[in-house]
């Protein structure tokens, strides 16, 4: 049993190493999408955090309406967290948000709270 456990392991690994860098990105998206994070997407202005989304499951990439050429900005759902506190209380709602790549500063990353 040991055996075909690490010769599975040693086959997947081969398989993953003879992937291109963006296929093995697509397919550690894939895994985290299936699994959901809990991420944080914060915005700076003037080096001053102005808004905070939190509970995000993804934050994707837009791409052309024939899906071959990415757009030049991000989008996803996640809740305002007006007070920022990492938590989700009365009144803060869901909403649909999108931040540019070139001229909005913003950091994305998982809930420190979870």
């Amino acid at each position: 049993m040991k055996k075909i456990v690490i010769f599975s392991l040693i086959i997947v690994g081969i398989l993953v190493s003879g992937c291109t860098q963006e296929t093995q990105n697509r397919i550690g998206r894939s895994i985290q999408n299936w699994t959901g994070t809990d991420g944080v997407l914060d915005v700076y202005m003037g080096g001053k955090l102005i808004k905070r989304f939190i509970k995000i499951d993804k934050l994707t990439t837009a791409t052309s309406t024939d899906g071959n050429v990415p757009r030049n900005y991000r989008y996803g759902y996640g809740y305002l967290d007006e007070n920022q506190n990492y938590i989700v209380d009365k009144g803060e709602k869901k909403l649909y948000f999108e931040v540019s790549n070139y001229s909005t500063p913003y950091v994305f990353y998982e809930n420190p709270k979870r």
